[in-house]
């Protein structure tokens, strides 16, 4: 019988360790998995500084106000001042050319990195890059390859999971499909059991400028006053909210080249007024869909644990380039676009627009929220300035996971962004010892509070950004030591950190004159590919359709 009963208790010992040895497994390492944070990553298009409601807009989104409420602004916060760089500094942590350009061959992308730590990695929405998110760490993708797409009918760059998808039907609208096919992607993360990295970029409120004709008419009259009253407007909203001091930004004047509102005729204020109606109406669908995603989250479960990050490519865009003035923006063969007047509201308080290094082009909203693991006061606005940079190693860091710099053979040289985390937190970040910006012949450094900055090839300024947020006073004249120091300082981060050609790195002539406003910009395009035969088609069902609605 004791030998019996030494048998039982040795086997009763081992089926206890065995019990813990599961229940640690379980409840250890795969819960700390489970546990992980989920991140969704958003990035809109063409959106201004004040575009949002939170960051001074007459617009309604509440959805993304009530983000911004319960967590973190950032009033300082860059891209590179145009849609395809802003992607590559968001999806690789390195500076465009750095990482490769386009082609992003040399950098590895947060999706690659997220993937190889455990995360369900997926995207919907604008990808504008070379070959296939799919091919570039994303689990699931859908969404449109080009630079811009029709809202209602799409183009033939439309990708399903690397395959080619046209099941657009007649009541498809890109930024509810995006939402639709992130929603289905988390669900197949969460039944995997599988924190996941949602990186969501859509097209709105890129041009062409569609919106969905209950959207448009909501705005009906609520741009009427003009760009005038309105830029007046926002800014007293953003020194109200504390994004801005009147301490160290003034309201920059109107250009020249934009008519004072009142100036115009009554034919010319209605279709101006018309124009910036489809744009709130489009900024408002995004905030629906942020709402519809926020519902589905809590319905899950996850959205305590989830960090979102709201964020846009560059400043407003003065772009016009409109065709089909008689249409209804609601009509899939409309194509309007807005002008520079609105652009300039965009940008309030700022100077310049989407391309140029000046802060018009250059800042634009970052919104954090986590509810478990936001530290800094909610509701608070951080001046600390941040880049898009930034985003790669502060995912990494909420992962807790350490930025690889090897995947399949190849080694990569390291990353140039710093995590956002010590701000969520609350804590004071060791800043960047530099920012640079460049877009062709538009550039800019800046260094602590001074920022050195030229338009087009004009004449470089300077200024200090502590003393002169909005860029008004130009001290190159009263600091010429200062203007050397930082112009070196760019020539050398374009040569040695970019590696630009020597042709766009060559020296500004001092006696440069100052630009304003380039008509050239009118020639660029950034349209989706030539509409096929089936893309027609659609757009002639979907009119038929909305005509009969009516």
């Amino acid at each position: 019988m004791g030998g019996t009963k030494s048998v039982e208790e040795t086997l009763m010992t081992n089926s206890k360790l065995l019990a813990v040895l599961v229940v640690s497994l379980v409840f250890g390492k795969f819960a700390v998995a489970e546990e992980r944070p989920n991140i969704v990553l958003m990035m809109v298009d063409d959106l201004g500084f004040s575009d949002f409601g939170c960051y001074g807009s007459q617009i309604e989104t509440p959805n993304i106000d009530s983000l911004a409420e319960n967590g973190l602004r950032f009033a300082q916060f860059y891209n590179t001042a145009k849609c395809h760089s802003s992607r590559v500094c968001l999806l690789t942590g390195k500076y465009c050319k750095q990482a490769g350009d386009e082609k992003l061959d040399q950098a590895i992308t947060v999706a690659e990195a997220m993937q190889s730590t455990g995360y369900f990695t997926l995207m919907t929405g604008k990808w504008h890059l070379r070959k296939q998110p799919t091919k570039r760490g994303f689990m699931r993708y859908f969404g449109h390859l080009s630079g811009a797409t029709n809202f209602f009918t799409g183009d033939n760059t439309f990708r399903l999971n690397g395959e080619p998808w046209s099941d657009f039907g007649d009541d498809f609208y890109t930024t509810d499909a995006n939402t639709d096919y992130a929603i289905d992607f988390i669900d197949e993360a969460l039944a995997q059991q599988k924190p996941f990295f949602a990186y969501i970029a859509h097209n709105a409120p890129h041009y062409p400028l569609q919106a969905k004709e209950a959207d448009v008419k909501k705005y009906k009259g609520r741009f009427d006053d003009g760009w005038d009253t309105i830029r007046e407007r926002r800014f007293k909203k953003q020194l109200q909210l504390g994004l801005l001091d009147s301490s160290n930004c003034k309201l920059s004047d109107r250009p020249s080249y934009i008519p004072e509102w009142s100036k115009l005729t009554a034919d010319e204020a209605k279709w101006e007024a018309a124009r910036m109606e489809v744009f709130a109406a489009m900024v408002d669908s995004v905030d629906q869909n942020v709402g519809r995603l926020i519902a589905h989250l809590k319905d899950k479960g996850v959205y305590e644990n989830t960090l979102i990050l709201i964020c846009s490519d560059n400043g407003a865009c003065p772009f016009e380039r409109t065709r089909g003035k008689d249409k209804q923006p609601w009509d899939p063969e409309s194509y309007w676009c807005y002008d520079v007047g609105w652009a300039h509201a965009g940008n309030t308080p700022f100077r310049w627009y989407k391309q140029n290094q000046h802060e018009g082009g250059i800042s634009s909203p970052l919104i954090a929220h986590w509810p478990e693991g936001l530290k800094a006061k909610l509701g608070s606005i951080t001046q600390q300035p941040g880049h898009l940079i930034d985003l790669l190693p502060t995912c990494l860091d909420v992962a807790g996971a350490e930025m690889p710099t090897e995947l399949n053979g190849k080694t990569y040289e390291p990353i140039s962004g710093k995590s956002l985390v010590p701000i969520l937190k609350g804590q004071q970040r060791e800043p960047h010892d530099w920012l640079y910006f460049n877009f062709t012949n538009n550039r800019a450094i800046r260094k602590g509070d001074w920022k050195l900055v030229s338009a087009r090839g004009g004449k470089w300024e300077l200024f200090n950004l502590n003393k002169d947020r909005c860029e008004l006073n130009d001290l190159a004249s009263a600091h010429p030591d200062k203007v050397k120091q930082l112009s070196e300082l760019w020539k050398e981060v374009a040569t040695n950190v970019e590696k630009l050609p020597p042709k766009q790195t060559a020296d500004i002539a001092t006696d440069a004159a100052l630009k304003t406003f380039p008509p050239h910009m009118h020639t660029q395009r950034e349209a989706g590919p030539k509409a096929s035969p089936e893309v027609l088609e659609r757009q002639k069902r979907q009119r038929a359709k909305q005509k009969s609605k009516r």
